[in-house]
């Protein structure tokens, strides 16, 4: 197996070697799981649903569980900082596109880390929503069947 040379930003490493919002929730209102079957990378976010002072649901709580490179652990922290507070329909909305910007930039290799990341959030919204039986937005759908493709060719390379 080839190790790769990557240069990250310093942006990057710091989320890397610092990750915010680490962890499982117990008794997670939804869990997103998702996979990539080149890298390996698995990654898990946790949410815990609750109110703003407007009555519209947010995500009072989030962490994440990753295996896999630096650029994967940073995007996974990332995300659970852009939709931690977040209304479930804003966090709906966050893009593989706004963890890079925060992050300033990914090398291309690593650009699916990124992809992965969003894909974790918005599995484990779908799921809540799907769990609550609450309605689903079509643009969240699209997204969970996307994912669910993705996550059935990681499974079934991956089994043993």
């Amino acid at each position: 197996m080839a190790i790769e040379n990557v240069q990250y930003s310093k942006k990057v490493m710091q989320y890397f070697m610092h990750p915010k919002n680490v962890g499982e929730i117990k008794n997670a209102d939804g869990i997103g799981k998702v996979g990539n079957i080149l890298c390996g990378d698995v990654m898990w976010v946790y949410i815990k649903v609750g109110k703003n002072k407007k009555g519209e649901e947010i995500i009072k709580d989030i962490k994440f569980k990753t295996l896999g490179c630096g650029a994967a652990i940073a995007t996974s922290s990332v995300v659970t900082k852009l939709a931690k507070g977040k209304t479930l329909k804003e966090a709906t909305k966050i893009t593989n596109k706004d963890i890079v910007k925060v992050l300033g930039s990914l090398p291309p290799i690593k650009y699916h880390c990124s992809l992965l990341a969003e894909q974790a959030l918005t599995e484990a919204i779908y799921l809540y929503l799907k769990k609550t039986k609450k309605q689903i937005p079509k643009v969240l759908e699209a997204k969970h069947k996307k994912a669910l493709k993705a996550e059935k060719e990681f499974e079934k390379i991956h089994k043993h």
